[in-house]
């Protein structure tokens, strides 16, 4: 197969045509650093953020003071809300946040790009006629994807195909997901990517890769 193309496959990995490769995207060097920083940023935009603590002022109680001032031969204290009493306040404890921020698009894309580019150098990134299940039954999709010879896989199509979503649920080292749903950290996360041929333009396009 030359280099500007890549082979489009059945499931039981028979070439059956082929699809036109952008230079843009093979001759993409890898980028590491572009890698780290999106995944960096994917991982905190997943962050819930929702641990919190009370602080001295919004501990209940403390009106009184728990102990007097002298002879009990203990340190004094003024509130049962002081960080120093069991039950009491949290000293910078944390509270409710929002760890996400915004990465240019750029970013994104360059990011994506020099994903796609590893794998496809690697040989890591296969084309294939369709994503369909007849039953959505997980035990005929394991078998197929067994027989493709892959273990480890993001796959990809151009719209969500309802019986083969349900079909890969509970195949616990794949991923199921639209051209929307592509990102960085799945495709460094599993071993390939397997992508439908109705899908590749639109995942060329997403990476920003002209000539799509």
């Amino acid at each position: 197969m030359a280099k500007n193309q890549l082979a489009v496959y059945d499931w039981n990995k028979k070439e059956v045509g082929s699809v036109s490769v952008p230079a843009e995207l093979m001759d993409t060097p890898l980028r590491m650093d572009l890698l780290q920083e999106v995944v960096k940023w994917q991982q905190a935009c997943k962050r819930q953020g929702t641990a919190s603590t009370l602080r001295k002022g919004e501990v209940r109680g403390g009106g009184k003071k728990p102990f007097k001032q002298k002879g009990t031969g203990e340190a004094r204290q003024g509130s049962i809300r002081s960080p120093l009493m069991a039950g009491g306040g949290i000293t910078f404890g944390p509270k409710t946040r929002d760890y996400s921020y915004t990465l240019p698009k750029k970013v994104k894309k360059a990011g994506l790009k020099t994903a796609l580019a590893h794998l496809a150098r690697e040989g890591r990134l296969f084309v294939v006629k369709d994503m369909t299940s007849k039953d959505g039954k997980t035990k005929e999709l394991s078998a197929r994807l067994k027989k493709f010879g892959v273990e480890k896989s993001v796959l990809v199509d151009a719209t969500r195909d309802d019986l083969f979503s349900r079909a890969s649920k509970n195949l616990k080292t794949f991923t199921y997901q639209p051209v929307a749903g592509l990102n960085v950290f799945d495709l460094l996360k599993y071993d390939c990517a397997i992508v439908t041929e109705s899908s590749f333009k639109g995942i060329l396009a997403k990476a920003g890769i002209t000539g799509a």
